[in-house]
């Protein structure tokens, strides 16, 4: 079934992870990405990102010659497509990285393929995805018009895992498995059965990916209600974490932690999919969505009250959750540039021990630099805690003495 490999095209934070899988489960994967810098480190057979695990099973499948990157779309028995998927000005879905992807490999089709896309999309875009390949090649049949006898089948797979466990996820974690036809979904699935140990749920295209938007949105809105439940103890001059854990006593509730907003490329995104899909309808996760966006302002603004002209202010971590490298939407960068922007009188001091430089949006911002957690604690004179990665948790009491501190995770909180 495999004899051409499969190939994945996008290998960021799910394309790659999935490909060293495959790989290591003895297929040969051809990967693809456009940037040339990370095809050569995969093919040196090392990983642009931070993930446990990733840089061992890459490194073992280079070496056994299962996984080579490259730069232009190969044939293969089968396509992942693992791009990017996020908006554009008004919350509204950008595709152009599917479509560009899409294009690219109908190119290489003979027929008897299949086509999968791993991208977390609104519904319809796999059908979408059927509709591109028809118009690059009119001599082929697609499933979106020809259901009964596609030469070509396409289905969507939506991954569902969490940064910092995905190699562990991706192989334990239950699969939904959308197909434009039942034999495309069959066929999809075959493929992930290779290495999946949790269950292949098989549906049709567009409830998968309403499922993954789904999943995402839950969260978005229990995380929200946390967060304004937060703004309103501090308004009462209440401890939130007291208030929750008081609450969470109650055998039927489970209310989450806040936070300084909501980061990433699914649980930031995602819900604004199904809000462009169906506007009228989707009004509680709108708001969820507004009230978690709104937090980083809301967090800029508590520190901003609490440090005084020309002040030196530490801010600890900018990935958008601990213990990970990824940046992707992440609510600390709005902190710091928010708060840069709001007081220029400030000098920021932002660590981030998972990456050698600041993101774009800070590397251009005047008084903000990237430095050691020991230069930020000796240097200033308050101390934000925006991620509470593994360093963070480890900091002894003695050495935020002294300092305003401003916890956004709960993290360094006086019991009660």
């Amino acid at each position: 079934m495999f004899g051409r490999g499969v190939c994945v095209i996008g290998l960021g934070y799910i394309g790659l992870p999935t490909s060293a899988v495959l790989a290591n489960h003895g297929i040969v994967v051809k990967g693809v990405d456009i940037n040339e810098q990370t095809v050569a480190s995969i093919n040196a057979g090392e990983v642009p990102i931070v993930e446990p695990d990733l840089d061992a099973a890459v490194a073992g499948a280079v070496a056994r010659g299962t996984l080579t990157a490259q730069v232009g779309v190969p044939e293969a028995d089968v396509f992942m497509v693992a791009v990017p998927t996020p908006f554009r000005d008004g919350h509204q879905p950008d595709l152009s990285y599917v479509e560009q992807a899409t294009r690219s490999l109908a190119q290489v089709l003979r027929g008897g393929e299949l086509v999968i896309l791993e991208s977390t999309s609104p519904p319809g875009t796999t059908e979408q995805m059927s509709v591109w390949l028809a118009e690059e090649r009119p001599d082929l049949r697609f499933p979106h018009d020809h259901p009964d006898d596609p030469e070509v089948l396409v289905a969507h797979c939506p991954e569902r895992v969490l940064p910092g466990r995905i190699m562990l996820e991706l192989v334990t974690n239950d699969r939904l498995v959308g197909g434009l036809t039942p034999e495309c979904a069959r066929r999809a699935a075959e493929l992930y059965r290779v290495f999946c140990r949790g269950d292949v749920i098989i549906t049709d295209a567009a409830s998968a990916e309403m499922a993954k938007l789904v999943e995402n949105s839950f969260r978005d809105v229990n995380i929200a209600f946390a967060n304004e439940l937060a703004a309103v103890c501090e308004q009462l001059n209440l401890d939130v974490w007291e208030v929750i854990a008081l609450a969470n006593k109650h055998p039927r509730v489970n209310v989450l932690n806040p936070g300084p907003g909501v980061g990433g490329h699914c649980i930031a995104v995602d819900p604004w999919f199904i809000v462009a899909s169906a506007p009228e309808h989707s009004r509680l996760i709108r708001t969820a969505r507004e009230v978690n966006d709104a937090r980083p302002a809301h967090v800029a603004r508590r520190v901003s009250y609490s440090v005084e002209q020309g002040a030196v202010v530490a801010c600890l971590g900018l990935a958008f959750k601990a213990d990970i490298d990824d940046l992707r939407e992440s609510p600390s960068v709005e902190v710091v540039r928010l708060l840069g922007a709001a007081r220029p009188d400030l000098t920021i001091l932002a660590v981030e021990p998972h990456v050698e430089r600041l993101p774009e949006p800070l590397e251009s911002q005047a008084g903000v630099s990237l430095v050691s957690v020991e230069t930020a604690l000796d240097k200033s004179e308050c101390v934000v805690l925006l991620v509470d990665h593994a360093e963070f948790r480890a900091l002894a009491p003695s050495s935020l003495a002294g300092h305003v501190i401003v916890d956004t995770r709960g993290l360094w909180r006086q019991p009660t």
